[in-house]
């Protein structure tokens, strides 16, 4: 009864806040944000993700060929495709295993994070996004993910197997420092708090958080889910007040209060949430449900897209993939009007119309995982497949 409470509390709280930010159009200043040194302002606190509408593409990334670049995990390469013509128009090898594709803070690279599981040859393979070719790897230990500390000084390298979080030069990654994660079993995804102070990473293997000062450098605590599960993706709600992690065995997503570290709400979507990608207005977050709760699944299985409202934090739209699927990773397009996913167990990449939910298939190589879009709308990249703000 308690936790009904509070849930209809902080819901009705985050709904007030957010119809005030969209109706009273309100005129917000970087004073109203205090951040960490070095990390471009906050435009608008009440919709971190102003800056990523479409339309608004950096100067950084004139010259960048419209492509998706997708990394298959076994076939140990990268396919091009052309988003306009939905043709795979390039393909070339990397390292092995390669998981994400991520932007680098300055969006001039997007590096393939090559993590050779079970071996200790990981890579990180740069791409040119003005001529969509791949440079010559740099040899980095065990790269499941990678991410750049809001004031662009650090590319993080999350050595998932490792337990640790390794902190390098985010143009050369020549090491500068390590955070230990000894009570995060399977680290891999993370968000950055509104003043870009903390992170919070998930721990697959462990059904809990963990949360990472950035200022201090350690770890400031853990905190278990209360399904238990396999916690995934995370992102920071627009006004910065909580964060949604997807949970591929509880089947949905925990809403999290960062600042007090603490789960305040579940939301169910459908089987195997795991990605999760704000839409270009910052009002709906597309959950990708990957049809399994195990980390390797059946080919068509139960896959599905649900849609969350920020405001209200309920499912507003469900789109389930025709003829079962595996939808993972990927990001929206610069104009938001399509949703890019990998299919992790089906060897494609879905095309998802956001405007209601109609999908096309794409042939790639095996297993394909991370993929990004590119170029993307923002000012800098937080890392992963896009977190750009």
């Amino acid at each position: 009864m308690q936790r009904d409470r509070t849930r209809r509390g902080s819901v009705a709280k985050a709904a007030a806040v957010f119809a005030l930010c969209l109706l009273a159009g309100i005129a917000w200043t970087q004073s109203r944000v205090e951040t960490v040194s070095g990390m471009p302002p906050v435009v608008d606190p009440c919709n971190l993700y102003s800056e990523t509408a479409a339309g608004k593409l950096s100067p950084a990334v004139a010259g960048a060929l419209e492509r998706v670049y997708v990394p298959n995990r076994q076939s140990n390469d990268v396919y091009v495709i052309n988003p306009i013509t939905l043709q795979v128009i390039d393909k070339f090898p990397v390292g092995i295993n390669p998981q994400h594709v991520v932007p680098s803070w300055d969006l001039k690279t997007l590096w393939v994070t090559n993590n050779a599981e079970r071996r200790t040859d990981g890579s990180l393979t740069p791409i040119d996004p003005k001529t969509g070719k791949p440079g010559k790897n740099i040899a980095v230990d065990d790269p499941y993910n990678m991410y750049f500390t809001p004031d662009g000084r650090s590319a993080i390298v999350v050595a998932e197997a490792r337990k640790r979080l390794d902190f390098r030069d985010p143009q050369t990654m020549a090491p500068q420092y390590s955070i230990h994660t000894p009570g995060c079993a399977g680290v891999n995804h993370a968000d950055f708090s509104i003043d870009g102070r903390y992170a919070i990473f998930t721990c697959e293997f462990a059904a809990s958080l963990a949360k990472v000062d950035l200022v201090s450098r350690k770890v400031l605590g853990y905190l278990k889910v209360s399904r238990g599960g396999m916690p995934q993706d995370i992102r920071i709600s627009p006004d910065g007040a909580v964060f949604f992690v997807a949970d591929m065995q509880a089947g949905g997503v925990f809403v999290i209060d960062g600042e007090k570290f603490v789960e305040i709400d579940f939301i169910p979507t459908r089987i195997g949430a795991h990605g999760l990608y704000p839409s270009r207005d910052g009002t709906k977050l597309y959950v990708a449900n990957r049809g399994s709760g195990h980390v390797f699944g059946p080919p068509r299985g139960k896959g599905s897209v649900s849609v969350i409202s920020f405001a209200s934090r309920t499912v507003i739209e469900t789109w389930p993939i025709p003829d079962g699927g595996s939808p993972d990773m990927g990001n929206v397009s610069a104009d938001g009007k399509l949703l890019w996913l990998s299919g992790r167990f089906d060897n494609v990449v879905y095309v998802i119309d956001t405007s209601n939910g109609a999908v096309k298939t794409i042939k790639v190589g095996t297993e394909p995982h991370g993929l990004t879009v590119w170029p993307q709308p923002g000012r800098y990249s937080l890392g992963h497949t896009g977190n750009l703000r």
